[in-house]
């Protein structure tokens, strides 16, 4: 037999009845029922009830153990009772009566409970992080993240793409986030960068004649963490294709992003056809570039309905500011004062000076609009909103008013409140659509100049005669991403692939063409030479599996995460270097003024 097993403890089934087995693994828990122990015995496969009486030959080794020890078990297999099979577990309808127990490894007191899902502070569980991963919840979270990794590798394969792995030290590149460098021994002075994203080497690729390319990318930005987005490292489902357009990368890609999302979702639905959204319709609607369309409610803009009205805050808006506008949040189900009242607290909660409100009741057979703007603009403007809105008595509505640039984020959250605060959320599927028709450039007012929106590798519609014609603030990209539940998921563009198209495209940010030679003078180069049209997309590993287990935050989904100061409790990093180290990095490090 096995020094260590011959069976794994999630293997063992009604069918081993009468066999001699042997089965290693911790210790889950101990019950001690009348003298007889019954040991929960736990491996990466599963968890095996082990019996030991006092006629046994190990029961005093039996009587030792503590949780999280790692024992060995020799045991005949038995069936259990009618009455005692556990339903909750593969290997219910049998335990093993232990004949030999072995203790392989003791396990000091534990600093966080493994049995069990208790709340425990974020420092403790990263710090030891081995007896984390060891908790029920957590081990199948990544096991889960194993297979959705798996699954996209052969759905990528099965779609004619071919999986090439790209340069981890690199040149910084302007990602959108902070790089994280690497300084040169052999260069002094010098840093590589480590890739925020592997976005040049795969257009290169496109030039190089390989077609379809893909990789399970990992990604480097010194940024802040939150929620959504861990520091310092995450994984990225990273595309390219050659000779497409922006409907083939979607055909392409929705059968691929629908397969994983139907085949890890338990039963819950997903969108079959993913809708096309432009972004400002995205943000009209819902205040945000990534909705959840679980979500029923559609922001409208109302503007005309009070443009001259007795309302005079919002008509002033609308009359002063070419800008202005009136835009409302419909909340069906929520005509009610004090739910109106519970909105306008959260809203002076988040900064603003309050929410408008209107709601309509029914009184004697009529439907009427209450609160302080229903009385302001009178009962015909009130209707009209109602009418225009598809609103019942017992609803409600909110405003938002000004420059939609400045209140769009703002009334996006007060859809997002209102619907979970009156339940309308459909909680139990996965809504996926693409935003489309991004804004090529933005107003950097802290810089006070024109930067770019979002990739600035990607073709603007129009393409060089957008670029030498129109506002740059009017331009359009070909530029898309997927989103699911309110989170951005994906995100691609096609690229523009010619050099003059390049040189245009970064001088309107202030970047002449000895910079952009300078700075991506591989890409550019290279666009010289044969450069194919091409497109693609990135798709978040760890996002899109924390949506698929519905996990909170993505440090529940990533087996070694650094804390929210970016460092990480279990190894010491980051850590200072030795004097040695510096010295053959010819670096010296400036210690910190104090304040």
């Amino acid at each position: 037999m096995h020094r260590y097993r011959s069976h794994t403890c999630g293997a063992l089934r009604k069918a081993d009845a009468g066999s001699t087995v042997r089965i290693s693994g911790w210790v889950h828990r101990v019950r001690d029922h009348g003298g007889v122990l019954f040991i929960d015995l736990r491996d990466h496969y599963g968890v095996t009830q082990v019996v030991a009486d006092p006629d046994s030959a190990c029961f005093a080794t039996a009587e030792k153990v503590r949780g999280e020890w790692v024992v060995r078990v020799d045991g005949e297999v038995k069936p259990r009772s009618d009455a005692t099979v556990n339903t909750n577990l593969p290997t219910g309808e049998i335990e093993v009566f232990a004949r030999e127990m072995e203790v392989l490894s003791e396990a000091a007191e534990l600093p966080l409970p493994v049995f069990g899902e208790p709340d425990y502070p974020e420092d403790i569980r990263l710090k030891y992080r081995f007896l984390d991963l060891r908790r029920e919840t957590l081990h199948r979270n990544i096991v889960t993240r194993t297979k959705v990794i798996s699954s996209m590798r052969n759905r990528m394969g099965d779609a004619g793409f071919t999986e090439f792995q790209t340069p981890i030290l690199t040149a910084s590149s302007p990602e959108g986030a902070r790089d994280f460098l690497v300084p040169s021994r052999i260069h002094p002075g010098n840093f590589y960068a480590l890739p925020q994203a592997p976005q040049q080497y795969k257009q290169l690729l496109m030039v190089s004649g390989f077609d379809r390319y893909f990789q399970i990318a990992p990604c480097f930005r010194d940024e802040d963490p939150r929620a959504d987005r861990l520091p310092g490292e995450f994984y990225q489902l990273d595309l390219e294709m050659s000779f497409v357009e922006q409907e083939d990368v979607f055909a392409a890609m929705e059968p691929v992003m629908r397969g994983i999302f139907e085949e890890f979702a338990e039963g819950k639905p997903v969108t079959q056809e993913f809708p096309r959204i432009p972004y400002d319709e995205a943000i009209l609607k819902y205040g945000t570039d990534k909705p959840d369309l679980r979500n029923p409610i559609v922001m409208e803009d109302v503007s005309e309905h009070f443009r001259g009205s007795g309302f005079k805050v919002f008509a002033n808006i609308l009359a002063n500011d070419p800008r202005g506008a009136v835009w409302a949040v419909p909340a069906p189900t929520g005509g009610s004062r004090a739910f109106c009242d519970r909105m306008n607290s959260w809203a002076q909660g988040q900064g603003q000076p309050g929410l408008g409100y209107i709601f309509w009741r029914e009184e004697n057979g009529q439907v009427e609009g209450a609160g302080p703007i229903a009385k302001n603009i009178g009962p015909e403007r009130t209707e009209a909103i109602r009418l225009q809105l598809g609103l019942k008595p017992g609803d409600a509505c909110f405003f938002a008013a000004g420059d939609p640039r400045k209140f769009a984020g703002f009334a996006g959250d007060a859809r997002t409140r209102a619907g979970e605060e009156l339940d309308l959320v459909d909680r139990d599927r996965f809504a996926l659509a693409w935003i489309v028709d991004f804004p090529f450039y933005e107003w950097d007012e802290e810089e006070k100049k024109v930067d770019f929106g979002h990739n600035p590798f990607t073709m603007p519609r129009g393409g060089l005669g957008a670029l030498e014609n129109e506002d740059p603030l009017n331009i359009k990209a070909w530029q898309y991403d997927l989103v699911c539940n309110g989170f951005e998921i994906a995100s691609g563009g096609i690229r523009n692939h010619l050099p003059e198209v390049m040189i245009k495209a970064f001088g309107i940010v202030g970047l002449d063409a000895e910079v952009v030679e300078e700075r991506f003078g591989g890409l550019y180069r290279a666009f010289h030479y044969g450069a194919p049209p091409h497109g693609g997309m990135a798709a978040g590993v760890d996002r899109i599996v924390m949506l698929l287990v519905g996990a909170k935050n993505l440090r529940e989904v990533t087996l070694f995460p650094m804390n929210q100061q970016a460092a990480d409790l279990l190894m010491g990093a980051p850590a200072p270097a030795t004097p040695a180290q510096l010295r053959e990095l010819e670096l010296r490090v400036t210690p910190q003024k104090k304040d």
